[in-house]
């Protein structure tokens, strides 16, 4: 993972020049597929962010959020721009910060109707903490003279849908306020997101500008006023939100509960991507490549990776025949995942390393609801980075 390098996605130029105006020393990255980054530091800090265009849509969010995913392992992915308002909560100029995402799209058509079926997915709880944070502080909004009230951040529901919502009257728009009216916000690229986020172990972050009402005032001269002043209010928190979550990663330390469950092998060790250090871990140290547990790093050879899958495999299919948070579907996913990673540790090469790596995270993801597989996990989420 890069510690000091977070995403943010935006659908529109308005929403893209809003951030970029946020950044110095903006350089072109370019993917090797043509996706055009570019990578500068937010202002006055050492924050690294990678910002992207993916254009309108959950499915064309969903490609470049994923391959920015795999091009820059960031700390994490925040998705920036302006939003439409389902109720009065939320004033022109708000920011609204996401604590689930709805994909409203889906659903069943009966002889009585549309019946809801959406895709939810929450924001994760670490981001939402500091988010709140920040909403307290409340320092992060850009001085302007003249432009009324100062923004204030709202925590909700967002929902994500195919079509652009202009109208309160219409038989779609009656639909979506009467399923989904804890929804502050409507869009059409949190879902995509997010769900790349989920498939590859990322956190996501969705922060919205309040520009209009959803109530067929889109094309008016007050809509064109509020989409540039909402577009710059959720950069302007979406930056510091940025700087925040790399500080943090900044001063966390390796946790000792991380490798917890290779405690108990008597010199157990694997691979890990610090070098010529020495770090204390659970009675053990961290030596260039490896990392040694409650043994002497002189006295044993290293445990194979792919050995530790293996075992960790086991575990999985335990997990998954006691009924422990994980369905049929979530299962064959990891396994596979699993799979993945097992294949890229036999071949130990730079790119196999980053593959494995990747693999881990996006199997990290799928088994979030198991505390005691993600315990275990973790170390290996670290050795697959030393593969090479």
């Amino acid at each position: 993972m890069s510690k000091d390098l977070v995403v943010i996605l935006t659908a529109l130029n308005l929403e893209y020049q809003a951030v970029r105006r946020k950044l110095t020393g903006a350089q072109v990255h370019r993917h090797d597929r043509g996706t055009r980054f570019e990578v500068g530091t937010v202002q006055g800090t050492r924050c690294r962010v990678a910002l992207g265009l993916t254009n309108k849509g959950n499915h064309s969010a969903a490609v470049i959020a994923e391959r920015a995913i795999q091009e820059f392992s960031p700390v994490a992915v925040l998705f920036v721009g302006v939003a439409g308002a389902l109720w009065e909560t939320a004033r022109l100029g708000d920011v609204v910060m996401a604590t689930h995402v709805y994909a409203y799209h889906g659903g069943t058509s009966e002889d009585d109707g549309l019946k809801a079926r959406p895709r939810v997915w929450e924001a994760p709880h670490g981001i939402s903490q500091l988010g709140s944070h920040l909403a307290r502080v409340n320092d992060w909004a850009d001085e302007t003279p003249g432009q009324g009230s100062a923004p204030q951040v709202r925590f909700g529901a967002i929902a994500a849908g195919e079509v652009v919502q202009n109208s309160k009257i219409s038989a779609e728009a009656r639909w979506i306020r009467q399923h989904y009216n804890d929804a502050l916000a409507i869009e059409m690229e949190a879902a995509g997101v997010a769900q790349a986020g989920h498939l590859n172990g990322a956190p996501v972050a969705i922060i919205r500008g309040i520009s209009d009402r959803a109530d067929g005032t889109k094309s008016s001269s007050e809509d064109r006023n509020w989409q540039p002043r909402a577009a710059a209010n959720a950069a302007a928190f979406a930056a510091r939100l940025a700087v925040e979550l790399v500080g943090e990663q900044e001063q966390i330390a390796m946790p000792q509960a991380d490798w917890a469950p290779m405690a108990d092998r008597p010199g157990g060790q694997v691979s890990n991507a610090a070098h010529n250090s020495t770090v204390g871990i659970m009675a053990g140290s961290v030596k260039k490549s490896s990392v040694y547990l409650n043994t002497d790093a002189k006295e044993t050879g290293p445990v194979d990776l792919v050995a530790e899958l293996g075992d960790f495999r086991q575990h999985l299919k335990r997990h998954h025949a006691e009924g422990d948070a994980l369905d049929d579907d979530t299962y064959e996913e990891a396994l596979a995942e699993l799979g993945s990673a097992r294949r890229a540790a036999r071949e130990k090469t730079p790119e196999s390393s980053k593959k494995a790596t990747m693999a881990l995270k996006r199997l990290r993801g799928l088994i979030a609801d198991s505390p005691e597989l993600t315990t275990r996990l973790a170390p290996l989420v670290v050795a697959a980075g030393d593969l090479s």
